[in-house]
């Protein structure tokens, strides 16, 4: 996997209750912009695929998945979550964890990678290095379907809140985003099965939450670990005990409860500015073959 052998094996084990308030988000010195009450109940999904530069040397098919209301999108701007897949994966073979965010009041949008996804006709995992940057020009395309009168996403994407999220490869394009100079307003990040780029985990602090199998064959769990030790913001690692390389992101697997609700008040804390589901976190991961632990900033 790209960039694994770059990392310092460290491992930080002080533990603390939950993760750092939220005033420490996004820079050292604003966190979480609460422009509205993060929704309460459970939206039906909407589902909408485009591709960004059809004719470039790097064409982007985009799934986007959206809340929805009686006449289209729901009412009101939601936070973006850009997903990123795996090696030899496609964005809709994890709509299982992704319409469960959307559900919840996110927009999640999933490129899926000109060389890494399954089909690729000219495939290459060393590809992974260029990945942020396509998640960056998404994030662009998304600002401007945002103010495009007429388009049904105009006027509800809130821009101001992104997460980046991702499985194995995708996590570790995830970890590539949060590199010196992004924008704060990238202002919390979930690798699962992943682990960090050279230059990742630099700029304006956002809290980062691992998620990763112990018995991972694939992308071992000592990478992830290694990546949680360098975070210099809030860090929480979220462990599957006896689980590998993402089985438990499937419903009725074991892990699978307390993965989703883990990643879901972890998005409502950072993007919503819900300090409850913050609190929230340690105790949703409190179920047998799962452990959680979690930093303050260093």
């Amino acid at each position: 996997m790209v960039g694994a052998g770059r990392l310092v094996a460290v491992l930080v084990t002080a533990l603390l209750a939950g993760c750092a308030p939220a005033s420490a988000v996004a820079g050292g010195s604003t966190g979480p912009q609460i422009a509205r009450r993060a929704p309460e109940g459970s939206y039906v999904v909407g589902v909408r695929t485009l591709t960004l530069d059809p004719r470039s040397a790097r064409p982007l098919p985009v799934t986007i998945w959206y809340p929805t209301g009686t006449a289209g999108v729901a009412a009101g701007r939601f936070p973006v979550v850009i997903y990123s897949h795996g090696l030899y994966s496609r964005p809709e073979l994890h709509a299982e964890l992704t319409t469960r965010w959307a559900a919840a009041g996110f927009v999640v949008a999933a490129p899926a990678y000109p060389h890494t996804r399954a089909g690729a006709p000219h495939f290459t995992r060393a590809d992974v290095r260029n990945q942020p940057a396509d998640a960056w020009r998404l994030v662009r395309h998304l600002g401007r379907l945002d103010n495009t009168p007429g388009d049904p996403l105009a006027g509800h994407l809130d821009l101001t809140s992104i997460a980046a999220a991702g499985h194995s490869a995708g996590g570790f394009t995830t970890a590539g985003m949060f590199t010196e100079g992004h924008p704060a307003r990238l202002r919390g990040g979930i690798v699962i099965a992943g682990g960090g780029l050279p230059g990742s985990f630099a700029g304006p602090i956002a809290p980062v939450l691992f998620v990763h199998g112990t018995a991972d064959p694939v992308v071992p769990v000592t990478v992830g670990r290694a990546a949680y030790a360098r975070t210099p913001g809030p860090a929480a690692f979220l462990s599957v005990l006896g689980q590998g390389h993402g089985e438990y992101l499937t419903p009725g697997n074991p892990g699978f409860a307390a993965v989703l609700a883990t990643t879901t008040d972890f998005l409502r804390w950072t993007l919503y500015g819900d300090r409850t589901a913050g609190a929230r976190l340690p105790t949703d991961a409190r179920a047998p073959g799962t452990r959680y632990e979690s930093r303050p900033p260093t």
